[in-house]
This record gives C-alpha cells, structure tokens and sequence, in this order.
C-alpha cells in the first residue's frame, strides 16, 4: 500500500537552502489517490524547493510512462511523459488556489503534493492517444476501416455533391 504522507511537506521546517525531494510512483500511487482517468503508470519525480521571504518556489520534473487508452482501439498504450513544472505556495490564512500561487494556513504550514503531483502528470498527457502507425490492434482497426467506408460510400451515393464543395475540394488539389 503507498502511503500519501511522505507527500506532505511541512514547510515551517525547511531551511534557506534549496531541499531537493525524490519519488518513484507505480500504480500503487494511482491506486491510492483513486483518479478516475489515470490507474497505471511508472514515474521518477524530482521536486526541487527553495525558501524565498515570503514564499516557496517549488520545480517539479516528471520522467517516465503512464497507461492510457488508445482512442482508435481502445487498447492499452504507454504514453511517455517528460515534463517540468513550477509552483509559488505562500503561508497565509486559509487555503486556496490562483494560477500557480498556492496558499497553505500559516498556523498548519503542511502542503500535500500528492494531487499536485497527479494533475501535473495528466496536463502532460496530450489530449489525443493513439498508437503509432501500425501498433493499433488489427482486429479493431479493420473493423473501423469497414465501417467508415461503408458509411462513407453509402452518404456519397445517395446525395448529389454541392457545387460549392467541389470548388474548395479543386483548391485543395492545387
């Protein structure tokens, strides 16, 4: 079982130096955190913290793959990721969230970075998975290959194509 305290960061406690912590995550963190659109995955981060007056900056850097589904066959597919973010947290009086300025309760001083953590790995996932070309399962792929003929042959035969269509389709030609 993967235990989320050692992502809680007590930052009363820091020094003026730069502390520099290390993560491996599996899919026991996925697990845990209970994300509905990420369950597996394998990830080095490294977050580096440096106390400023005033505030913390915190840079993050993720290395390794995530498992999503593939959006043509629906299969399993890898997806690396290799991203860098940055954080500002301020001690205040309450907790909240704007743009990347996090404020933690002074009287607490306890930041949970296990969320923080999860959404920076899906903003690094691009919006579209697909396997490359050729890896896609062959069954599903020539399924959807049928299907998008036979409904695309069946639209241009029983409608007459407008004028103006065929106009913007010579453009394209040239």
């Amino acid at each position: 079982m993967c235990s989320l305290e050692q992502f809680k960061i007590d930052l009363k406690r820091l020094t003026d130096e730069v502390t520099t912590l290390e993560y491996d995550l599996d899919n026991r963190f996925f697990a845990v955190l209970d994300g509905s659109e990420l369950r597996q995955g394998t990830l080095h981060v490294s977050v580096s913290i440096r106390k400023a007056t005033g505030f913390f900056e915190l840079q993050f850097h993720f290395e390794g793959t995530v498992t999503v589904t593939c959006d043509r066959c629906l299969d399993d597919m890898d997806q690396p990721i290799s991203t860098d973010n940055s954080l500002v947290v301020k001690l205040g009086t309450a907790n909240s969230e704007e743009d990347d300025v996090i404020i933690v309760p002074e009287d607490e001083g306890i930041l949970d970075m296990s969320w923080l953590i999860y959404e920076f790995i899906m903003l690094a996932i691009p919006l579209k998975h697909v396997h490359a070309p050729g890896k896609c399962n062959p069954a599903m792929s020539k399924v959807l290959e049928e299907l998008s003929t036979d409904r695309s042959s069946d639209e241009e035969s029983n409608q007459p194509v407008d004028p103006r269509w065929s106009k913007l389709v010579e453009l394209n030609i040239k």
